[in-house]
């Protein structure tokens, strides 16, 4: 009983800041007619009930789309709304130091705006088809038979109540125009069961590749049937990359592409779930160029002991929604893009193809990325 206390209180806090901020900022602070300080003050009282309800019943054992669509974009916008207060706040700050009169209600007005422009801008990012990224990586223990490999890498599509088939088929048609050898899914691949969410996944059955098509688990797989997703994704032509790996050769050289679960799999209760490096890497010659997938970028921990000439990651999302990266990067060692660990390991973190929740993107693109592989000789 204590603890579910806490809990709540924790939730009535996080909301009593998450809302009190803005209202203040906007409705309570700046002289406004009477009538709009009412108006302004019952919309906040109703968001504060209908985004935790909404989050609640999308999200919870009910799991209604309606819900979780009205839930996603409401949480999204205040928090965008929250953190543009503050900034306003500090702003407001400035201004009164400086002798400006009206300083709140200058402050509110900007705010407005910049939240306006913000939150469409948001929108059109996160719908919108991810932007290609391209960029060279040397591995030197690679053979020179599979330098120039092209390495195609989609992530955290997070396929949900909000239906993107239609965005799922432009990736795929983007994803082919690439004429990659190997495509990874790097997790996060779907938010729901196979049954509500495969319409949307079916597109990636036409993903080409010639020499592979590898798929990991992410932690949201684990929020719902994530040995359902591996067999379905098998069913769909992918190689499913469970703690295992497969070798792929050309020009007489061979590269090794291994998965590992992400580390909620563990807590999962499923058998044998949960990152197991080890078994990933069974069998492979000391001597062998390994990439591998590993959901979250703090696994680069155990893959850099491990002597990983590559790890594949996703889940930062960039972020998503400015400035939640502060937030993911006291999480997470890196943010996006190429990293070294140790002598040997590189860590590429990808953005993210798609969006979890709030249907927006400040400051943190979407992408489609595609590595082309040299060994630097």
């Amino acid at each position: 009983m204590p603890r579910i206390l806490a809990r709540v209180a924790a939730l009535i806090a996080v909301l009593a800041l998450l809302f009190g901020v803005p209202w203040w900022t906007i409705i309570g602070s700046p002289e406004l007619p009477a009538a709009l300080e009412v108006l302004g003050t019952i919309v906040f009282a109703a968001a504060v009930v209908v985004v935790p309800a909404s989050m609640i019943l999308g999200h919870g054992p009910w799991q209604r789309d309606v819900a979780a669509k009205i839930g996603d974009l409401s949480l999204g916008l205040i928090w965008l709304l929250f953190s543009l207060s503050i900034l306003g706040n500090v702003l407001r700050l400035v201004l009164a130091l400086s002798g400006v009169d009206s300083a709140a209600g200058i402050v509110s007005g900007v705010v407005l705006v910049a939240f306006a422009a913000l939150a469409a801008y948001g929108m059109v990012e996160a719908r919108r088809v991810p932007r290609l990224k391209e960029l060279d990586v040397v591995i030197p223990r690679l053979g020179a038979g599979l330098d120039g490999l092209r390495f195609a890498i989609i992530t955290d599509t997070h396929f949900g109540p909000l239906n993107r088939t239609k965005w799922s088929e432009k990736v795929v048609e983007v994803v082919n125009e690439l004429d990659a050898d190997v495509v990874a899914h790097a997790g996060d691949l779907a938010d729901g069961s196979v049954a509500k969410r495969a319409q949307q996944v079916a597109p990636l059955g036409k993903v080409r590749a010639k020499l592979g098509k590898f798929y990991i688990t992410g932690n949201h797989e684990y929020f719902g049937e994530a040995q359902a997703w591996l067999d379905h994704m098998r069913d769909l032509g992918w190689e499913p990359l469970h703690n295992r790996h497969l070798p792929v050769s050309q020009g007489g050289d061979t590269l090794v592409f291994a998965g590992i679960d992400d580390p909620t799999g563990a807590a999962s209760g499923l058998p044998g779930h949960g990152p197991d490096l080890p078994a990933a890497l069974d069998g492979v010659a000391a001597s062998t160029p390994v990439v591998l997938l590993a959901h979250q970028p703090k696994q680069v921990k155990q893959a850099a002991e491990a002597g990983i000439d590559l790890q594949i990651s996703g889940h930062t999302h960039g972020g998503q929604i400015w400035p939640f990266h502060l937030l993911v990067r006291l999480d997470q060692p890196v943010l996006a893009g190429l990293s070294r660990h140790g002598e040997r390991t590189q860590l590429y973190t990808s953005r993210g193809t798609g969006f979890w929740g709030p249907p927006l993107r400040v400051f943190a693109p979407s992408e489609i990325t595609l590595l082309t592989l040299r060994n630097g000789k």
